[in-house]
């Protein structure tokens, strides 16, 4: 086992190039089951989650070529099975993904529960109610069972707007009979880059963007080449990690439009930042201070689905709230599990308490002092790993698989930025 053994106190500078989207990076590679055609890839990220699910696609009959450090050819001639490996399948949360995939490529899919990070419980209603309304037949054990004789377009609004469920909805619609309207669907980045994929592969949608698609199904869909965007979950995070350690960074070809509200919450913080074209600036030695709402009242920060503040960067502006002067309330609207992490930023000294699941109030700045942490899950993982580059002293993170899950070698990157960061073995 792995652990990141990290000397904190140091300001991070330089120039970094985020990674591919991760969540636009696994849908991308469950459709392309869908076709018989080669489908290459460009911009994927090296990552656990990604490593997993190409696993799962060799089992199913994929041919798997790497182009480039992250450049991917997918060819599917034709499906070994349309069973999803158990063991595989439940590494990941993604492998809910292969659901839509398969059924819309042969109209059959057993599929085991999916893993994925413990933050709450994680419905997935939403995917079989619109798998059946679709025409698929769904029945479960100990796992899940989709099969149908005709997948026919129908008018859908989905009970929650679930990305995976409108991505794994998209995908089957794509290959449906006649249209398909998705309603109150999701509409964050990455759902707007499967579309994007699908129509290249020749799929027939409209409304990309919005809360309502309609989709003209196709006979078949073809082959393509697509290039995955930057995550902006990470580009925040680097936000994040900026500001607390009071370096100066450049981050280099972001989407402008993905960062609007991020942005704000961290403006809110006291977290300054620029966009000059396609590169954001995060200033050095800003004096971080939270701003109050008017009539100096505390603000609240929220999650919701977008285009408001991603539930995923709760962690981090958790983080970075430590450092900056002021008091702050979050509210964590999604996951009852996601807050449970402050704990150990509380042991690292940081001023926190933990109102209940989906509450916690921050006073700031505190100092933080390195410790022995424990990563959780994805984002927790890289909450931690910021607030120990920020602490005095020396702090060590294990099970960092659950960082490597989400973040394509962050340890070489932050080693670029001046981090005294390595990997050791446990």
């Amino acid at each position: 086992m792995e652990a990141f053994e990290i000397e904190g106190g140091l300001p991070l500078s330089g120039r970094v190039r985020p990674s591919g989207n991760k969540n636009e990076a696994l849908p991308a590679l469950a459709a392309s089951l869908l076709t018989s055609e080669p489908v290459i890839l460009n911009n994927i990220p090296k990552i656990k989650d990604v490593l997993v699910m190409i696993e799962v696609m060799v089992e199913l009959g994929t041919e798997v070529q790497w182009l480039g450090p992250n450049r991917l050819r997918l060819h599917t001639p034709q499906l070994r099975s349309n069973e999803v490996p158990p063991a595989l399948g439940r590494r990941v949360r993604a492998s809910i993904l292969f659901a839509g995939a398969l059924l819309g490529r042969a109209r059959a899919v057993d599929l085991p529960p999916p893993g994925g990070d413990v933050i709450g419980r994680r419905r997935l209603d939403t995917h079989f109610a619109g798998f059946q309304q679709l025409g698929a037949r769904f029945d479960t054990d100990d796992v899940y069972r989709l099969r149908a004789d005709r997948l026919v377009g129908a008018d859908v609004f989905l009970d929650e707007a679930s990305v995976t469920a409108t991505e794994n909805l998209l995908m089957v619609a794509a290959v449906s009979e006649g249209t398909t309207i998705l309603r109150n669907a999701a509409c964050e980045p990455h759902v707007q880059g499967i579309a994007r994929l699908l129509i290249a592969m020749g799929a027939r949608i409209e409304g990309v963007g919005s809360n309502t698609l309609h989709i003209e199904g196709v006979e078949k869909l073809g082959g393509a080449e697509y290039t995955i965007g930057p995550d902006y979950l990470e580009i925040g995070s680097l936000m994040g990690l900026a500001a607390v350690t009071g370096g100066e960074l450049i981050v280099e070809d972001v989407i402008p439009e993905d960062l609007r509200m991020i942005r704000m919450v961290f403006r809110r913080l006291g977290v300054q930042s620029q966009l000059v074209g396609d590169e954001l600036h995060v200033p050095g030695g800003q004096d971080l201070a939270i701003q109050a709402d008017l009539h100096n009242r505390i603000p609240k920060i929220d999650d919701a689905i977008w285009p408001q503040f991603p539930t995923d960067l709760m962690s981090i502006a958790i983080t970075v709230a430590t450092q900056s002067r002021g008091t702050v309330l979050f509210f964590e609207k999604m996951f009852e599990g996601r807050m449970f992490f402050v704990d150990a930023l509380i042991g690292m000294g940081a001023q926190i308490i933990l109102c209940d699941p989906h509450r916690v109030v921050v006073v700031g700045p505190a100092q933080l002092f390195g410790a022995r942490l424990e990563s959780p899950d994805v984002r927790a993982g890289m909450s931690l790993l910021i607030a120990a580059l920020a602490a005095r002293g020396t702090s060590r993170i294990f099970n960092i698989r659950q960082i490597d899950r989400g973040y394509e070698r962050i340890d070489e990157k932050l080693r670029g930025l001046g981090a005294r960061i390595k990997r050791v073995e446990h």
